[in-house]
């Protein structure tokens, strides 16, 4: 029998902005990202003014991916044991003196290039901390039917941190190159602020004694392996991931080495992240209307083609335009799949389930510079976006027949499909489905013998 673990709701639940708890934790981490955008914006020019080599500000830079990737699937763990209210402040406390010494450090003229590494080491640590802990918190205190358009916001705010971070951390590093890491830190202590206020329980009933914390990683794995879903399909978007971002490097140095005016560069930045704006605003009326699926193919189809125009044409408007069309329909593609994953998923599981999406997101992040730069430097800008388009292509055919992905339902069904699964000292097999869903595995979350 299926077991819903998602809060119980009223037939029409008041709307989100209504909803204290989920915005407390939404607008705290909402300040938090457009600070750590803003920061971000500063770290590679402060690296640079300290060493005085590109090479070293780069690996300083890197060192922030590592951080993230040795911890992603640990926080999990962590997440899915503790108290998630306690664990987002800690970790905002931690943030705060991390950035706050950074700044000081900086302005006392004490700052070196492996202190800065470090700090970069740790917010990437407490990102892949915090991250997890937010996502299920907001399962917790946002009914199932509203869980899209709550993703669909999670999409815009991102939107609106890379909208805001380049040109206010460009004004505030001309006021002072130590300001934006000032900003990073007062970001941090906006998401403690707020999550101070946040009353409502952000977990689940825990009765039973904690597992061993390699066993709970384990039944984390085992639990992503036998969700249909993910195990046809998170290969297939990591390497939509690695495309993207190979795509937006691949432009950038292109236009950096064709004396394109940094405004122009800076502009199609810019315009992405207007586009993902826009389209998160309409991406919770569309999931209302059209399945998850669709959006998906479509989208990927709609950026394939759009590549294979950028590289027909090898134009700056045609970059500009041909990126940004594509990403307004990426908030909903995203929000679906994220808001569908999230709602299936029982709380004690939520920590594991949203370090697993993060690390594919982090395997990928340090490939693309790498594979943008060589394609670019070796076949030039028409093969490189040739390639990548047809990379592309081969992942929307591969995506067609991923025939979990078509059974998603329209958001008002997704508290049908929660998962029922069992502790370690449980059934050692996944339990079976109700009589509705004997035949439809992606429903319980039960792998087919």
């Amino acid at each position: 029998m299926l077991v819903s673990t998602t809060p119980e709701a009223v037939a029409e639940p008041a709307a989100l902005r209504h909803n204290k708890p989920y915005m407390l934790l939404m607008s705290g981490r909402t300040i938090q990202l457009i600070g750590a955008g803003i920061g971000a914006f500063a770290v590679p020019l402060i690296a640079y003014g300290i060493t005085g080599s590109v090479a070293k500000a780069g690996a300083i830079a890197a060192v922030g991916e590592v951080g993230g990737l040795l911890v992603a699937l640990p926080a999990g763990v962590v997440v899915d044991r503790v108290d998630r209210r306690k664990l987002i402040i800690g970790c905002a406390a931690a943030g705060i003196l991390a950035w706050g010494w950074a700044a000081v450090s900086g302005l006392a003229g004490w700052l070196t290039g492996w202190q800065l590494a470090g700090v970069l080491f740790v917010s990437a640590m407490i990102t892949a901390f915090i991250g997890p802990a937010e996502s299920a918190a907001i399962r917790m205190v946002v009914p199932a039917k509203q869980m899209h358009q709550a993703m669909a916001a999670v999409q815009g705010r991102g939107a609106v941190a890379s909208l805001l971070g380049g040109p206010v951390g460009g004004l505030l590093y001309g006021l002072g190159r130590m300001v934006p890491i000032l900003a990073n830190a007062i970001g941090q202590a906006v998401v403690l602020v707020a999550t101070l206020f946040v009353r409502a329980r952000l977990n689940d009933d825990r009765d039973a004694e904690p597992e061993h914390p390699v066993k709970s990683l384990v039944d984390g794995l085992r639990y992503c392996w036998a969700v249909p879903l993910m195990r046809a399909s998170l290969g297939l978007f990591a390497l939509v991931n690695l495309v993207a971002g190979a795509l937006i490097i691949a432009i950038t140095l292109e236009l950096v080495q064709t004396g394109t005016k940094p405004f122009l560069i800076g502009l199609i930045e810019f315009v992405s992240g207007a586009a993902m704006l826009i389209g998160s605003l309409f991406a919770g009326r569309l999931l209302d209307r059209v399945r998850v699926g669709p959006i998906t193919i479509f989208t990927l189809a709609l950026l394939s083609v759009s590549l294979i125009g950028m590289a027909l044409i090898e134009q700056y408007w045609a970059f500009l335009l041909l990126l940004g069309i594509p990403l307004m329909l990426a908030p909903a593609l995203n929000a679906g799949l994220g808001g569908y994953v999230v709602s299936i998923t029982p709380d004690a599981m939520q920590g594991r389930l949203n370090s697993v999406l993060s690390l594919c997101w982090l395997v990928s992040a340090p490939l693309s510079p790498v594979v943008g730069s060589q394609l670019l430097a070796n076949v030039g800008i028409s093969t490189t976006l040739w390639v990548l388009a047809a990379l592309l292509v081969v992942t929307v055919v591969l995506m067609i027949f991923v025939r979990p992905l078509w059974r998603i339902g329209l958001p008002e069904s997704w508290s049908a499909d929660v998962i029922t699964w069992p502790s370690p000292s449980a059934a050692a097999s996944l339990p079976q489905p109700g009589a509705h869903e004997q035949d439809d595995p992606a429903r319980t979350g039960q792998s087919p013998h």
